[in-house]
């Protein structure tokens, strides 16, 4: 199969659903000889702030002069991102070889893989094939079933534990935390930071191995704004060390320094931001960003959100930015129509509130300061518009 070939098998798999459990993906990965035995693997998981961290501990380790793998979800724009390589995105032609691969060897099998469970033999098959000597792990969700728990990690680094994803991880910080917790492996050491009691609690009781990291990092500049990353940063310097990686304080501060991670309140344009914030949590930490990083002028919300989210409470965090609101309609079978998200924005803020059939007149001729978020779907949508838009390049340099 070719590339577009390839994706459209693959993406045919979603109609298989979410599975949690393990035993496909050790199947997959035992199938392609994939597992990275003997490689420095850092495998993530939590609520809020993964991405953030697997980006900071890749780009250390890259800057270290590791040759690198990091394994996020999802992508934004293209699938390519997903699977990245010192730094660089997977080719076509490799995704393409893989997922042949993958196909064939499939065919018959009975229950059939999902797509995460695909992806993730997919990425460590590239890793193993590049021979990377660090591997960045993110879980796609919780983390006890997840598919990328089918590795034996260097750490287990657990973020940020908050409400999301009820419906299958527990209604409770606590159950929650208990699936995040199934990443701990016997004598492996896990890194997390400050959190609730019961959440430390259950960590705690899970392993006698973790640390806690003590305070934000504050030894030099974080290319992610908000002071939550400063945190996301001391979790993945230590992250590193409880790996026993040996990093040079120089390759920390210029990994730190150089981190990128689009649609984390990413100033695509003047006046312009995107953030994924997708949970009450992550709403309320945007606020605090707008605040401390953003201009001074409260912004309008360009927000469109999924429908199996927590709709009200999000919006409640969000609702004291706003100084008026764009409700939209992402790109997803799961989205929540504009207008009936128009009417819970209604419920909690005062500030105007439009409909907007689409997001391309808002980001031409919306106004400014403007604030996109409420999933990550939306937040790839407006990448993907921008980066076909050579007009509106200069400007979002």
């Amino acid at each position: 199969m070719d590339y577009r070939a390839a994706l459209d098998w693959l993406y045919s798999t979603q109609m298989f659903g979410i599975k949690l459990g393990l035993e496909n993906a050790r199947r997959l990965v035992a199938a392609l000889d994939a597992f990275p035995e003997g490689k420095c693997v850092i495998h993530v998981a939590g609520t809020n702030g993964k991405g953030s961290v697997c980006a900071m501990a890749e780009s250390i380790a890259r800057t270290a002069g590791f040759r690198t793998g990091l394994f996020t979800s999802p992508h934004l724009v293209r699938y390519n991102e997903r699977i990245q390589i010192s730094g660089q995105e997977a080719s076509d032609d490799e995704i393409a070889e893989g997922l042949s691969r993958l196909c064939e060897l499939t065919s018959a099998w009975d229950p059939h893989p999902t797509f995460f469970e695909l992806t993730t033999a997919l990425g460590l098959w590239l890793f193993k094939k590049h021979d990377c000597e660090v591997i960045v792990l993110e879980t796609g969700m919780g983390g006890r079933l997840d598919a990328t728990n089918v590795v034996t990690p260097s750490v287990s680094v657990l973020t940020k534990i908050d409400l999301d994803h009820c419906r299958w991880l527990g209604d409770t910080l606590e159950k929650i935390a208990g699936e995040k917790a199934g990443i701990i492996k016997p004598g492996i050491p896990a890194v997390t930071f400050p959190q609730s009691t019961g959440v430390l609690d259950v960590f705690q009781k899970t392993t006698t191995l973790l640390t806690i990291a003590p305070a934000p990092h504050a030894a030099g500049p974080v290319g992610l704004p908000g002071e939550h990353q400063k945190w996301n940063a001391a979790l993945a310097i230590l992250a590193l060390e409880k790996a026993g990686l040996a990093i040079p304080a120089a390759a920390i501060s210029k990994g730190l320094r150089d981190v990128s991670w689009p649609g984390r309140f990413q100033e695509i344009c003047p006046g312009m931001f995107l953030d994924g914030a997708h949970n009450p949590a992550a709403a309320a930490t945007l606020v605090e960003t707008w605040k401390t990083d953003g201009p001074a002028a409260r912004p309008t919300l360009l927000i469109g959100m999924l429908s199996d989210k927590d709709i009200l409470a999000t919006l409640t965090a969000l609702a004291p930015l706003a100084a008026a609101w764009i409700a939209v309609t992402p790109r997803s079978s799961r989205s929540l129509p504009a207008d009936e998200l128009a009417t819970e924005i209604k419920k909690v803020s005062v500030a105007p509130v439009s409909v907007a059939e689409s997001t391309a007149p808002s980001l031409l001729h919306g106004p400014r300061p403007l604030l996109v978020c409420g999933s990550l779907f939306l937040v790839g949508e407006v990448l993907a518009w921008f980066q076909n838009q050579p007009a509106l390049r200069p400007s979002a340099q």
